[in-house]
């Protein structure tokens, strides 16, 4: 069997409009994908589903629920956070991280659907 592509006929307009589509939104699916990329790590992805679930938690709390050591764990939050995913807060000595929820509802939007959250 070939893999090459026959159609009958040719939907020129379906195709420029396909073509048209990508190129108006190309900065939007650049950002998302990379977002999406730094949850194709389960460590992050962990992370990030603790967050959702719990609101803020510290370096210590993260690196205790998961068993990971928390130098590994801070180089994950400083992705997730550089990567504009989490954002941090200062509370006397702790740093807690949080999910940045105004900047990436579409991103909570689609963990919410594929992890079936209870509000």
């Amino acid at each position: 069997m070939s893999e090459e592509c026959y159609r009958e006929s040719s939907n020129i307009s379906e195709v420029e409009k396909a073509k048209s589509f990508i190129s108006d939104n190309h900065l939007e699916i650049e950002k998302e994908s990379e977002k999406l990329a730094l949850l194709s790590n389960s460590v992050r992805l962990k992370i990030v589903l603790l967050l959702k679930n719990f609101n803020k938690l510290c370096v210590c709390d993260i690196g205790e629920i998961l068993e990971v050591n928390q130098s590994a764990i801070s180089q994950h939050l400083r992705k997730l956070k550089d990567g504009g995913i989490l954002n941090k807060s200062r509370e006397g000595l702790t740093i807690y991280y949080f999910i940045d929820e105004v900047n990436n509802p579409d991103l909570i939007g689609l963990l919410e659907k594929i992890f079936l959250f209870k509000e």
